[in-house]
Order: C-alpha cells, then sequence, then structure tokens
C-alpha cells in the first residue's frame, strides 16, 4: 500500500495509523522528496502489460508490481537542487512530476482519489453543472468581469450577495504565513470599474440554519454539522473557529443519492462537500474538495472517517 502525502498531515496520519491497526504494510512518502529523496526505477517490457519496479526513499521500498492500493493526499511537487539554473529547474521539476504521477496513475490499483480525477473534480464552474445533473440544489452563480453584468445578476437576486474565488488557495504577501481568500459579502454598491481586473465569482447568499461538512469515503456519508454564533463565521465559518460549534446528523437520503452521483460522474472514491441547511431544512450545494480536511471532523465528532478509508484502501468494501 502506498500513502503519498505531506509529512505533516493529519489526515494521512490517521489513515497510516488505521491500516497499521489491520497489519497492512505501508509506505509512505511525499512526492515533494522526489528526485532528491526518492528514487523510482520503473520498466515496460514489450510484451508484459503493465509497470514494474521500485520505489525507494531510503528508509522503505516497495515494488510497483505489489501495490495493490493509493491513498494520494495532497502531496508537495517535487524539488530539483538549488543549484540547477533556470529554465532548466523548471523543465526537470516538471519531467519528475509527470514521471513519478503519471507512473503510479498507470498502477491498476485502488485509489482515493486519482490524481487526474481529483484535479479535474476540483474544478468549481463544473461541479455546479454535475451537481444541478445530479438532483442537488445550488445558488444561483454568475462569473464575470463586467460590472454592469454584476449589477445586472445583482438586480435580479434582490437580496443579499457573496463574492467567493473561482480557484481555491492562499494569497502570499510576503508574510510569514499566507492570507486565505475568504467567502465575503458583497453590497451591490460595492461593484465598479474594479471588477474588469479579473474573473469574479458571485452566487446569492443562501439563509442557513447551520452548514454541513459531509465527508463521503467510497459511498458512505459522514454528516457534521456547523453551526456559526458569530456573523463572521456565518459568512465564511473557516475565518472564525472559535465562533462555531459542532453535532452530527444524518444525511437526507435523497442528498446522498445525489452525492454518490455527482461522485460516480468524476469516478471520485472520496469527497468533502460543503452543503447550507436553510431554516426550511432544504440542502444547498456550494462545492466538493475532492481532497479536503476531515480530521478535524473526527476529532470534534468522533465519526470513524479514518476507519473508513483504511476499510476501502485494504479492499473490504
Amino acid at each position: 500500500m502506498l500513502v503519498v502525502a505531506e509529512r505533516l498531515d493529519a489526515s494521512a496520519d490517521m489513515v497510516v495509523d488505521e491500516l497499521n491497526q489491520r497489519h497492512v504494510p505501508v509506505m509512505r512518502f511525499d512526492s515533494g522528496e522526489f528526485p532528491q529523496a526518492v528514487v523510482l526505477t520503473a520498466s515496460h517490457e514489450a510484451n508484459r502489460a503493465g509497470w514494474r519496479g521500485v520505489i525507494d526513499n531510503g528508509r522503505r521500498s516497495v515494488r510497483l508490481e505489489e501495490v495493490r492500493s493509493v491513498y494520494y493526499r495532497r502531496p508537495g511537487p517535487p524539488v530539483i537542487p538549488q543549484d540547477v539554473p533556470e529554465p532548466y529547474a523548471t523543465w526537470a521539476r516538471h519531467q519528475a512530476d509527470a514521471a513519478l504521477l503519471n507512473v503510479m496513475a498507470a498502477l491498476p490499483v485502488r485509489w482515493l482519489n486519482n490524481p487526474h480525477q481529483d484535479r479535474l473534480a476540483s474544478h468549481k464552474p463544473q461541479q455546479l453543472v454535475h451537481a444541478t445533473q445530479a438532483g442537488l440544489r445550488v445558488p444561483r452563480s454568475i462569473i464575470t468581469n463586467d460590472p454592469q453584468a454584476a449589477l445586472g445578476f445583482a438586480a435580479d437576486i434582490n437580496g443579499p450577495l457573496i463574492c467567493k474565488p473561482v480557484l481555491g488557495g492562499r494569497l502570499d504577501t510576503g508574510t510569514q504565513r499566507p492570507l486565505m481568500v475568504a467567502t465575503h459579502v458583497l453590497d451591490p454598491s460595492e461593484i465598479d470599474e474594479s471588477l474588469r481586473l479579473t474573473a469574479h465569482y458571485l452566487q446569492e447568499a443562501i439563509p442557513k440554519a447551520y452548514e454541513v461538512r459531509l465527508t463521503v469515503v467510497d459511498g458512505e456519508p459522514f454528516a457534521c454539522t456547523i453551526t456559526s454564533t458569530t456573523a463572521k463565521a456565518q459568512t465564511d465559518w473557516r475565518t472564525d473557529p472559535d465562533g462555531l460549534s459542532f453535532a452530527t446528523t444524518r444525511a437526507p437520503d435523497g442528498v446522498v443519492a445525489a452525492v454518490r452521483r455527482f461522485m460516480a460522474t468524476y469516478g471520485m472514491a472520496f469527497g468533502a462537500f460543503d452543503f447550507a441547511v436553510t431554516p426550511t431544512g432544504e440542502w444547498v450545494f456550494f462545492e466538493c474538495n475532492p481532497a479536503g480536511t476531515w480530521a478535524w471532523v473526527e476529532h470534534r465528532t468522533g465519526l470513524p472517517i479514518a476507519a473508513a478509508h483504511a476499510d476501502y484502501l485494504r479492499g473490504t468494501t
């Protein structure tokens, strides 16, 4: 079994611990250690299907043909020695990334999740299309750099708006800790010519009784409710961890069935879904993170998410 993740990753730690308890042999490494501290040797013979060879990090090694499953969770990019000048360093990094990723992706194994599917499934505009097709309600949305189009959308909504990033990630301002670009309330009076600077993702603000982080492993749902006690947390609960309370709930059967259809579209075995639940009890899909964090959910609720990962990777589900 391969676990490919950053060294400091609580979710990967928990999965490895569960696999160890099941006496499953595990090799864990970070692709950021390749090619300086990890050695890959892979060969493909003319008359034999599949890649054969070894991945070795100096502490453990595994034969590619013996790998049965891979837990791939946000590993770092390959790092090239600093004495390699540009543009050769960038070229070498791309070569290393493509070689390691694509050799592993070609293995006939159980993935959670295959990185190629992860990348496809992370595109938010496409997510709204597939979520709607799967039967989920989504917020009315617009992506534009046209101030007049944004004002027209605001007039149609005739209510509160929020603005969120199209692409996740953090803003590196040169300080010690990069800033998270959070979802925020947008007053239509703030829409001006500065909107033309880049694409903006606007949505109707959904009234919330509470929110749900729905973690799904191989179709099994684990629903954690997130209730905000401050206005800041109400808009984006990630911005005010002290203004939150957590509990568990049971996702409606119709939502679970739709989520499974959504995941089947991408061939995903894992997804971390964000929902709002309205005061009338309707579940509204915001987005799905195919490599979302979940260790905090298990720590706060006791939901056995790590065990579900281990069961799937071991092949018992």
